[in-house]
């Protein structure tokens, strides 16, 4: 047997495979890691006659359990792989005691210096490997012991009645008692390529069709508004079905973050007594919700098998709350014409996250323009949003140019290259600096406005909510004892009532999140913050809200423009026990512990930054909102 995917990490490593021999009976494999090879989904064996030289994808064991099925032995070649159809095979046989007794891991390398390194790679694919195990055996026990009594299904099935008006009662495959985890499941079936649409195939043969949706084809709005007015007449008849299935609903969006987004308005919008927590299936590219959750941000399998795999971590999943944020954006209407200031095609796509405010409005004013909208993840202006502008703007002229990811992440740094970002003082120049452009104050507390001084050096802005940017990056970190008390600052919760602000200076500044403790120039935590900007300090500014960029306008005569940032309730997810968010109610967190890291200063040294040049992840591709372009 040779040696297939390992689990664990986002990037490749090149692994040499010897040829196994028999121990005891058992088979014994012996693997080599000689380097690491990103974005290299080729092979490049055989390295030697006794040896296969295999580039394989090294996928988080948190994420996905196997691509393949539920066991480890795999019979089909990798679709990321090119080259011989052969993976790594595991037997459960060859793991005992939770030690690697029959895989031998040796590093190959004659760099003393990557040795050591190298040693402790493979130490942690041992641990890696021996967990992944035991999880697949635990969930399969599970899975198997559902299976065996043909009920795993029933937990989640929703009988007609409950979701159509006048629909016949169901049948025996629906269990008398209702179910225990009913879900209603929306899809974006142009999201992730073909994948959107396998998934939704799937689902719908797994489920009841009355509670797969796609949302190519129906908004959420629409949907939850039909069925909830359904469950509320049944509720007054006494129906027990409906009634169990009001207060133990849950969620399942698949698609890209916008798509999530989306969503999550919808259900803030109805204003449930008991809105249901919501889990999101990875189908974007960056994939920051569900990150933050701990449902990963690989896209998952569409097979029945991996499916069930993702419904048993929904049946698992704990809730949690997190903060809503509120944008409100306010600008001097025109003087002639009734043309809005912000053409249609400059707003975020999704007029779901982002809309004008009608003149009945509480907020709207006298001779502006109003819009408003919420976001759940970031808001960010300058640099990053720039780069992300351009990129949506060259993916909607050229939409055949971007079907492959790697393609996709190519053409996002290249344009973060063009644009002069990774020598920002060269090609920017100050006038178009954050400090320069806008007032930023804040609210500490409640009830009082105070300025926040911004660095000149700052070009890129970002309020964080969750622990996710661009990728699964955080940019807050956690800052050390003696840093939090001498700034006032909190650990970072996502249900806390506090947003964090976090500066960058370039692209540099940027990849210092792919260091250990990394973390951008940390600037407040506030409940609330407002931009106000400077009249004919330029003529226009970048921002997006939850991977959706726009082109903003600036004010040219007047102090018209401004941008106010408020918490707006709360909204229910569903998070794994690898979640990354944490709660302030949760005393299990480790961040209720004092936790000492070796907290980089914010301002870091230009060879420190130069040094830790790798790929541009702090800028990866955002998700579209747009149905059209959702990735």
């Amino acid at each position: 047997m040779i040696v297939g995917t390992l689990y664990g990490f986002d990037q490749f490593i090149n692994l040499v495979v010897d040829n196994t021999v028999e121990v005891n009976g058992n088979e014994k494999t012996n693997i080599g890691v000689v380097g690491w090879d990103t974005y290299d989904f080729g092979c490049k064996g055989p390295a030697n006659k006794n040896a296969l030289l295999y580039h394989i994808p090294l996928r988080s064991y948190t994420t996905c359990f196997s691509p393949f099925g539920q066991n480890l032995s795999f019979a089909s070649a990798s679709p990321r792989l090119s080259g011989p159809a052969k993976l790594i095979t595991f037997y459960q046989r060859n793991f005992t005691d939770q030690t690697l007794s029959l895989l031998n891991l040796r590093a190959f390398s004659n760099n003393s210096r990557h040795r050591l390194a190298l040693e402790v790679l493979l130490k942690s694919l041992s641990n890696l490997f021996v967990a992944n195990l035991l999880r697949v055996s635990q969930l399969n026990a599970a899975m198997a012991s559902q299976s065996s009594h043909g009920n795993f299904m029933k937990n989640f099935l929703i009988p007609a009645h409950v979701l159509v008006p006048e629909s016949v009662v169901e049948g025996s495959n629906i269990d008398i008692d209702g179910p225990e985890y009913p879900v209603l499941v929306f899809v974006n079936s142009k999201s992730g390529g073909q994948l959107g649409g396998d998934l939704l195939k799937t689902y719908h043969e797994l489920l009841n069709e009355n509670q797969v949706f796609d949302l190519g084809k129906e908004a959420p709005d629409k949907v939850l508004s039909r069925i909830y007015v359904n469950l509320e007449n049944l509720k007054l008849k006494g129906d027990r079905i409906a009634i169990k299935v009001m207060e133990k609903l849950r969620l399942i969006v698949a698609g890209g973050d916008g798509t999530a987004g989306w969503l999550l308005g919808v259900v803030c919008d109805l204003k449930l007594s008991h809105p249901p927590p919501i889990a999101t299936v990875p189908l974007g590219t960056g994939n920051n919700l569900p990150f933050a959750f701990g449902w990963g941000k690989k896209n998952p399998g569409t097979d029945e098998q991996s499916v069930k795999s993702f419904m048993h971590q929904v049946m698992k999943a704990k809730e949690m709350k997190i903060d809503n944020w509120h944008i409100l954006m306010r600008m001097r209407a025109p003087k002639v014409g009734d043309c809005d200031p912000i053409p249609p095609l400059e707003l975020p796509h999704s007029l779901h996250a982002f809309h004008r405010v009608s003149e009945a409005d509480e907020l709207s004013m006298e001779g502006c323009h109003t819009f408003r909208g919420g976001f759940w993840n970031y808001f960010s202006m300058g640099m990053d949003a720039q780069i992300s502008y351009a990129f949506h703007s060259e993916r909607k002229l050229h939409p055949e140019k971007f079907k492959n990811q790697l393609v996709n992440q190519s053409t996002y740094a290249k344009l973060g290259c063009t644009q002069g970002w990774f020598f920002a003082p060269l090609f920017h120049p100050p006038s178009r600096n954050i400090a320069h452009i806008a007032k930023v104050k804040v609210m500490k507390r409640h009830g009082h406005w105070e300025d926040l001084p911004i660095p000149s050096s700052i070009r890129s802005i970002v309020c964080l909510n969750l622990p996710s940017f661009s990728g699964g990056l955080n940019p807050w970190g956690t800052p050390i004892k003696h840093k939090r008390r001498d700034r006032d600052l909190t650990p970072p919760y996502v249900d806390d009532g506090l947003i964090e602000v976090v500066g960058f200076r370039d692209a540099w500044h940027g990849l210092v999140l792919l260091s250990p403790n990394g973390h951008g120039t940390r600037l407040a935590q506030a409940h609330r913050i407002r931009f106000e900007f400077h009249k004919g300090a330029a003529e226009h500014t970048f921002m997006r809200i939850d991977g959706e960029p726009w082109k903003q306008p600036l004010p040219v005569d007047d102090d018209t423009v401004l941008v106010e940032i408020s918490h707006h309730g709360q909204v229910n997810m569903l998070a794994t026990h690898e979640s990354k968010s944490k709660s302030v109610n949760d005393p299990s967190s480790p961040h209720h512990n004092d936790v000492e890291e070796d907290d980089s200063d914010d301002e870091d040294s230009k060879a420190d930054e130069f040094r830790k040049f790798g790929a541009a992840e702090t800028f990866k591709i955002p998700d579209n909102v747009d149905l059209s372009h959702l990735s």
